[in-house]
């Protein structure tokens, strides 16, 4: 097992990976990422993942545009060139040279893009089966935040929550907005279940702002129970709605569907993984599975 990275159009050793001091992700903390995971050496609905960068890209005026298949085939050679059956693939792609004060059209911002291949680190089985616990983070979302519900590279306040939590014996945060609507998790997407129906916070699109971030997991999830006949809501969620919910389970490409069996101190439903949560990581799994597995 190895660590690959692609800078810039070449392979350097992860060691000699380094960006310029004055590129803009150094700078002043811009840039956008995505994360995918990789299966059987091939990723798992890249262009869905590519699709939003460059959606972001454009939105946040980071790039006019961004070239989807070129980065796809440049992830795509870092997973071959990893060799893991299984991959955690980062692309980033930094505000370089720019200068968002002065920029024109004729000043290019000389971006900076890297992709990074290393082994999968999802949790253990143990969360799977038992389920993780987490607590309400206290710092709130704005609503009215343009780069809510986008993959900016500015984690520290996340991060920083993350570590409280951890130091508190949790595993994950659930953030909220200033009026008290559920968004997700630190770095992930959440679901409430209850009498059965499945719910979830509306996410950003291309024709509304939400500071929830459309996950592609979330959407995989969706289809899957979708295509399973279940009522899939998206809609605000307040804390009543958690406390009194029968199920919460969370998605990213890293963990697949997370079982949350605790919420602070109090039990979710039984206190343990419910059905639905099961299913859907089952179900997930067995996508992922289909659309990575390469035919004999």
């Amino acid at each position: 097992m190895r660590s690959v990275v692609w800078l810039n159009g070449l392979f350097v050793p992860p060691e000699e990976a380094q960006l310029p001091i004055f590129d803009a992700a150094v700078q002043h903390g811009i840039g956008l990422f995505e994360t995918m995971r990789a299966e059987h050496g091939r990723l798992f609905r890249a262009e869905a993942h590519l699709r939003r960068l460059e959606q972001s890209a454009r939105v946040l005026g980071l790039a006019d545009s961004l070239s989807v298949p070129a980065l796809a085939q440049a992830a795509q050679l870092t997973v071959e060139r990893c060799r893991l059956d299984s991959a955690r693939v980062r692309i980033t792609v930094t505000g370089g040279s720019i200068n968002l004060l002065a920029r024109t059209q004729r000043t290019p911002a000389h971006r900076t893009v890297a992709i990074a291949a290393q082994p999968l680190s999802p949790f253990s089985e143990e969360n799977y089966a038992i389920g993780v616990r987490v607590q309400v983070a206290e710092p709130r979302v704005s609503s009215a935040d343009p780069f809510a519900g986008h993959k900016t590279i500015n984690y520290w306040p996340r991060l920083a929550v993350l570590h409280q939590t951890g130091a508190a014996g949790a595993d994950e945060a659930l953030w909220f907005t200033t009026g008290g609507r559920l968004v997700g998790a630190s770095v992930g997407n959440a679901f409430v279940v209850r009498d059965g129906e499945i719910a979830t916070p509306p996410a950003r699109s291309s024709t509304e702002s939400h500071p929830t971030l459309p996950g592609i997991t979330r959407a995989a999830v969706m289809e899957i129970a979708a295509a399973e006949g279940r009522v899939v809501s998206e809609k605000p969620i307040l804390m009543h709605d958690l406390l009194g919910a029968d199920e919460i389970f969370l998605t990213n490409s890293m963990w697949g569907v997370l079982p949350v069996s605790k919420l602070e101190d109090r039990p979710v439903g039984p206190g343990s993984p419910g059905p639905v949560a099961k299913r859907m990581r089952e179900g997930l799994r067995d996508l992922i599975e289909s659309e990575t597995r390469r035919s004999p």
